[in-house]
């Protein structure tokens, strides 16, 4: 088992940065990825960010060029640098990890969630 905490999240105006942080812990060693999903109030989850154990990035198109998704394999630690936040950023944000027995290779452990709010 994994166990996935995120912090880091809060208020922050539209143009700010802030950065995500989470903490894996438990069967760490059968983790090959790493992302991040948000959800909005009323609106689906949707994919933000996933980097491999060997540092392999990807990015969803809406936070492309304002997101940097890092990861720290001996801390067992995954960031998200966000800048350049919009309105649009406002949701909660999950942490995910995926290993072999994942479904079509989407995440299979979650955290509890931080809310990032944007204000205009």
């Amino acid at each position: 088992q994994v166990q996935l905490v995120e912090s880091g999240g809060g208020l922050v105006q539209a143009g700010g940065s802030l950065r995500l942080s989470c903490a894996a812990s438990g069967s760490t060693f059968s983790i090959n990825a790493m992302g991040w999903y948000r959800q909005a109030p009323g609106k689906q989850r949707e994919f933000v960010a996933t980097i491999t154990r060997g540092g392999t990035t990807n990015y969803s198109d809406s936070v492309k060029g304002r997101f940097t998704i890092s990861r720290d394999n001996a801390k067992n630690t995954m960031y998200l640098q966000m800048k350049s936040l919009k309105p649009e950023d406002t949701a909660v944000y999950y942490c995910t990890a995926r290993d072999r027995t994942s479904v079509v290779g989407l995440p299979n452990y979650w955290g509890q969630g931080t809310q990032v709010t944007v204000s205009s």
